[in-house]
């Protein structure tokens, strides 16, 4: 979703969450003709396939993204936070609210229900019987003045699994492929500490060249090496149609927990090299930029600070997919973390034609 595209609360569908059956109009099994119908001829204005064989689409007039099987036939459908539709379980509000209220509530209904609730790769709920995996991300809100602004507040979004998926939705093929999650180690424990300041390394950014150790241009051995040989929690990618039933995995970031940054790769010459890096909030280096703090403050913060730059110099402010922050020229942008139910800020440096992909 674009994240100046936040709905109103009266201007969003109210649907109804039927367990490892559909939510709202759409069912699983369905055709993508059949999820087209159902939702009024929306037009998916992103979709993918692999092997010849649609994945998913997303529904930008609805805000949804419907995943498939084989078939294809829907197998799980994905609810956007903030302008999806506002999806109940049970009477049990899911969409657009604190994670944590979210998780309570869910708790309590679970409780009653005898059904199991275990914690997902995000660290938020997730229960097969009922096909959902709870997740979150950034809310957004209008100024006093009428634009989009990010908040200090994490809001739910979810996934709605059929009954082929609900036992792992995260782990099964189309939502692997939706996701580009390709290696994973270990399970979230559902907290989010954030590392003190003093128990951060400080480093320097050269805009456009790199930050810390980390240079754009590395190769992954590099990468790993120039940060103390960690191995990568967390590695994603895409596949690639070679023809003759032959696919290529392509190596797009991996994610280091210890050093608190993730480095992004592009394929220019047919093998992965540093493009960019983000710097997590909440675990990250400390990195400055003309004397102002990137790293670990709340974002609605950092975001002033950074007009309040741009209003006293001679460039302007450039605005990512995301919705991230930075001066223009220097590829650096603020992201939005979460800490929990809150928000903080972190920081992606990329190379100079790198474009910020969210």
């Amino acid at each position: 979703m674009a994240w100046w595209n936040r709905k109103p609360e009266d201007e969003r569908a109210r649907w109804e969450l039927d367990p490892l059956v559909g939510v709202g109009p759409l069912r699983f099994g369905m055709s993508p003709d059949q999820v087209q119908a159902a939702l009024d001829g929306a037009i998916a204005y992103v979709s993918q396939g692999t092997e010849g064989r649609l994945v998913w689409q997303t529904f930008h007039d609805v805000e949804v993204t419907a995943i498939y099987g084989p078939g294809p036939r829907l197998a799980a459908v994905a609810l956007d936070g903030r302008s999806g539709p506002l999806v109940r379980l049970r009477g049990v509000e899911l969409i657009d609210r604190a994670p944590s209220e979210v998780r309570a509530d869910l708790l309590e209904l679970a409780g009653r229900e005898g059904a199991s609730v275990r914690v997902n790769r995000s660290g938020d709920p997730e229960a097969a019987a009922w096909g959902l995996s709870m997740g979150a991300r950034p809310g957004w809100a209008l100024s006093p003045e009428g634009y989009a602004e990010r908040t200090d507040r994490m809001v739910t979004d979810a996934l709605c699994a059929g009954p082929e998926l609900a036992e792992d939705p995260y782990g099964t093929e189309p939502v692997r492929q939706w996701c580009k999650v390709r290696e994973e180690r270990g399970a979230h424990s559902g907290q989010w500490p954030v590392r003190a300041e003093g128990d951060r390394p400080r480093w320097g950014c050269t805009p456009l060249e790199g930050v810390g150790p980390l240079r754009f241009g590395m190769n992954p051995r590099e990468v790993a090496a120039a940060l103390g040989g960690e191995p990568p929690a967390e590695r994603r990618g895409w596949f690639t149609w070679q023809g003759y039933g032959a696919e290529q995995w392509n190596l797009e970031q991996d994610r280091f927990d210890g050093a608190g940054v993730t480095a992004h790769y592009w394929h220019r010459d047919g093998f992965p090299t540093l493009a960019a890096v983000t710097v997590d909030g909440r675990t990250g280096p400390r990195v400055e930029f003309e004397g102002i703090p990137l790293i670990g403050r709340p974002v609605s913060e950092v975001d002033a600070a950074m007009h309040q730059y741009v209003e006293g110099s001679d460039t302007g402010l450039r605005v990512g997919c995301a919705g991230d922050l930075g001066p223009d020229g220097t590829n650096i942008f603020v992201r939005a973390d979460r800490a929990g139910d809150a928000v903080i800020s972190g920081a992606r440096f990329c190379a100079e034609d790198w474009e910020d992909h969210g």
